[in-house]
């Protein structure tokens, strides 16, 4: 009897401390839930881009790293074979260099024209100088010419002197004429037509002109040649580019994580050839809402490695609102609602003694 009032005190005492236990949990919280949302664990993960030749394709011929070998930015990563870009860029040049050579004589040849004009303008001015001046001559000897015709012929009337002396006048008075009229056609004949204003630096002869536009006109020939020149020079550059393109540097600090195409095989353009693993780390977490309302992107965060308990600096990048997968169901004693996660994701500042793959954890305790 004895024996049956003493389990039952056991069994009463264990059944009041089941029932405070229960107390507790329901009103602090210390549900799995609850224990979830205080603290969270992730994975470290680097972040990785895939390298390739950007447009240009080839044989390699130069593979300069080696699988888990840390590189800098600038380092040499692969190189393809450039001969045929060089040929080609060789072939643009020649044909550049052929193209000023015709561009000089052109203009050459163009300056000797414009001189040419200059000179012959020069020389009709004085021929024209020198015409207008024998024209004043035969006018000059026309009027002595009909001074003696008129004085002959006073005097042959008068019966002074003989019929032959006005004969004589007469041809040179005819003469005179005819050498003023000759005189004044060459003056026409070099004017070609421009009105004669006796000063000869204001006259404007049309061959002279016409020489000049001749002249002026192989500056479409120029322009043209310089349009073509132009042209191959954008082949040229487009040429100088692919061949840099040749040439695949680490783009920054990283690790090579795999080697995609090895020496001597063709590569493809835009086709991935190393797997770099770079510097810029991060991890995820997922929050609850009523914890997503006190942080911002840029707030720093403060994590932990769960191997040797480091702290570990780092900032939020991104805060949204996760998938449906990551929502808290109704799963608490309580029968809470559904409640919407956010997904955090925070890159850490560069630390030499953390590595990808370590576990960290975040307390929101």
């Amino acid at each position: 009897m004895e024996q049956n009032k003493k389990a039952a005190r056991v069994g009463i005492i264990f059944i009041v401390i089941l029932i405070v236990s229960g107390i507790v949990l329901m009103y602090r919280g210390n549900d799995a839930v609850f224990l979830a949302t205080e603290k969270k664990d992730a994975i470290l993960t680097a972040e990785q881009i895939k390298l390739s030749f950007d447009s240009v394709g080839g044989r390699m011929i130069n593979e300069g790293v080696k699988e888990g070998q840390e590189v800098k930015a600038g380092d040499l990563i692969m190189a393809l074979d450039p001969t045929d870009t060089d040929l080609a860029i060789e072939k643009l040049k020649a044909q550049i260099a052929q193209f000023d050579a015709q561009i000089n004589s052109i203009s050459g040849t163009m300056n000797v024209n414009l001189f040419r004009a200059d000179n012959d303008e020069q020389q009709s001015f004085r021929q024209i100088d020198s015409q207008r001046a024998a024209v004043n001559s035969a006018q000059a000897t026309l009027k002595n010419s009909e001074i003696n015709y008129n004085r002959a012929l006073n005097l042959v009337r008068e019966g002074a002197v003989a019929q032959s002396q006005l004969d004589d006048a007469t041809m040179a008075l005819n003469v005179a004429r005819a050498n003023v009229q000759t005189q004044e056609q060459l003056l026409e004949r070099l004017l070609a037509g421009v009105s004669d204003t006796g000063n000869t630096d204001s006259l404007s002869l049309p061959t002279i002109a016409q020489e000049r536009a001749a002249a002026q006109n192989l500056v479409n020939d120029i322009a043209a040649l310089e349009q073509q020149k132009k042209a191959l020079e954008v082949q040229l550059k487009e040429l100088q580019v692919a061949k840099s393109r040749l040439t695949l540097h680490a783009p920054e600090d990283g690790k090579i994580l795999s080697i995609l195409q090895k020496q001597g095989e063709m590569i493809s353009p835009n086709s991935p050839v190393v797997l770099l693993e770079t510097k810029r780390i991060y991890y995820d977490i997922y929050i609850s809402e009523t914890q997503a309302v006190n942080l911002r992107e840029g707030d720093e965060i403060t994590c932990t490695t769960v191997a040797d308990d480091k702290p570990v600096k780092g900032t939020i990048r991104l805060l949204t609102q996760a998938p449906g997968f990551a929502d808290l169901k109704q799963s608490r004693e309580k029968s809470q609602a559904d409640l919407s996660a956010f997904q955090v994701r925070i890159y850490i500042d560069p630390q030499s003694d953390v590595l990808p793959g370590q576990t960290v954890t975040v307390n929101f305790d």
